[in-house]
């Protein structure tokens, strides 16, 4: 195929001193269907890898073990069991493993949606640490309300719930001119996100549901438990605390918000 202007056989319409004027082109850039930055394809293919392995190579013995060690296990933390290294590793590990290829599934499909724009905007070094941060903020507030439970907890939705509440404080935009996704501007104050529609919009959609499905249940016929306590965590943690990961808002991002 040939660009317009390109074939010899087409004549151009020509200027006053008879050269050939130049045709206004536009130019249109071309963003691959998955356009996904490499440390959230990187999360993704290791989530994945993880969940593999549990279901095809380790035996249900060796399964419970790994989630012992892995997991995030409130009861552990009640002064009754021996800390080890797995005690402080553990808040964080959790978040690589899922119960079924529903839940894996679902979550891998919010982080690329919620986790690439984010990822472009903070790069990779700071997107880690916010994602164990969130994690760890996930599994804080559900230990405040589940300090006895011995079911563990596992999943990465309280650090992709973390991205969604850094999603709300850039009001949902996004840059596209660099071809690479990222969210843009700089960050909405507080106050300000109650005066929009459809960041309100989104947070009472995103705390229904969450409630649903922690009440109610995920699906009908499935069985894993929703830790809506831990979203809830991770959500507030990345809503209230992304300035602090942010190196754009911190050197005076020239985009604003018009709070009047």
């Amino acid at each position: 195929m040939s660009k317009p202007g390109d074939s010899p056989s087409m004549s151009q319409p020509e200027g006053n001193d008879g050269a050939a004027a130049p045709e206004p082109v536009e130019l249109r850039r071309r963003e691959p269907m998955f356009n996904l930055p490499t440390v959230v394809v990187a999360l993704i293919a290791l989530c994945t890898l993880v969940h593999l392995v549990r279901l095809y190579i380790l035996s249900g013995q060796q399964d419970l073990e790994f989630l012992a060690r892995a997991a995030f296990v409130p009861i552990f933390y009640s002064g009754r069991f021996v800390l080890d290294v797995f005690t402080f590793t553990s808040p964080i590990t959790y978040a690589f493993l899922h119960g079924s290829f529903l839940h894996l599934a679902v979550n891998m499909i919010w982080l690329a949606a919620f986790g690439s724009p984010l990822a472009n905007r903070l790069g990779v070094s700071r997107f880690l640490l916010f994602w164990a941060f969130t994690a760890l903020c996930a599994a804080a507030l559900h230990y405040v309300l589940h300090m006895t439970d011995e079911a563990p907890l596992i999943g990465a939705s309280g650090a992709i719930s973390g991205m969604m509440g850094a999603a709300a404080r850039f009001g949902f935009q996004i840059d596209r001119s660099s071809g690479k996704p990222a969210f843009a501007g700089r960050l909405m104050p507080i106050a300000a996100m109650f005066r929009s529609r459809s960041v309100v919009t989104f947070l009472a959609v995103w705390m229904a549901v969450n409630l649903v499905t922690g009440l109610v249940g995920f699906a009908p016929g499935v069985d894993d438990t929703i830790a809506w306590e831990a979203h809830i965590g991770g959500f507030l943690a990345g809503f209230l605390c992304i300035d602090w990961f942010d190196k754009q808002q911190r050197a005076g991002d020239p985009g604003g918000w018009d709070e009047h």
